[in-house]
């Protein structure tokens, strides 16, 4: 039997920018999305661990060692700039997964990574 897992989670990633008029997504920088193992265009659930508003979207690749957090499109009207954020990825499964997570500071640099 297959099982929806957590895969992979970003964990204290502050929003540094919300534009509303963009198609939609959320853009992480390439080398953080590496570190989480996320791919371009995956599913994610985006939780804003200050206010609890959650939302589903897609990564988008942002530049590699920017540290920019981009919550765009109508999802900008949720998540504002300056909010702390968990982003988690699912997969399925039909065995246990040991997902990668990563904690970031608050300038959006890998605080601690681990499984």
């Amino acid at each position: 039997m297959l099982h929806q897992v957590l895969k992979s989670k970003l964990y204290k990633a502050v929003v540094t920018d919300s534009i509303v008029e963009y198609e939609g997504s959320i853009e992480i920088p390439r080398d953080l999305m590496e570190a989480a193992g996320l791919w371009e265009g995956e599913k994610v659930l985006v939780a804003s661990i200050d206010t609890a508003a959650r939302l589903e979207t897609y990564v988008l690749a942002g530049e590699a060692g920017t540290g920019r957090i981009l919550v765009n499109g109508g999802a900008a009207h949720r998540i504002k700039k300056g909010e702390r954020l968990t982003i988690m990825a699912f997969g399925l499964s039909d065995a246990p997964v040991m997902p990668k997570k990563i904690v970031l500071d608050s300038e959006n640099r890998i605080e601690r990574a681990g499984r």
